[in-house]
């Protein structure tokens, strides 16, 4: 899957709508292909990446967990740790 989808849920705060429309677009990019649609496609495009964006803010808001929230600076600083290591 693509690598620049981040995991949303379980943070504090939880997820913005910003972060929520940007994984969905990153998904519509990847499956379709297009990283900026033909104006032919663009309205398919952009129906898609709001569809997906109101599925996944129902799935974030119908999740429980136990676990303690994550930090997302803690986190962001783990995938850095993890990108340097990978990169160099």
């Amino acid at each position: 899957m693509c690598r620049n989808i981040q995991k949303l849920y379980n943070f504090a705060p939880p997820a913005t709508q910003d972060e929520v429309e940007a994984a969905s677009l990153q998904f519509v990019r990847k499956i379709s292909g297009f990283t900026k649609p033909s104006k032919a496609n663009e309205v398919a495009f952009e129906l898609a990446v709001a569809d997906i964006s109101k599925i996944v803010q129902t799935l974030l808001d119908s999740l429980v967990t136990n676990a303690p929230p994550l930090d997302r600076e803690n986190e962001a600083q783990k995938r850095k740790a993890r990108a340097e290591k990978r990169f160099g």
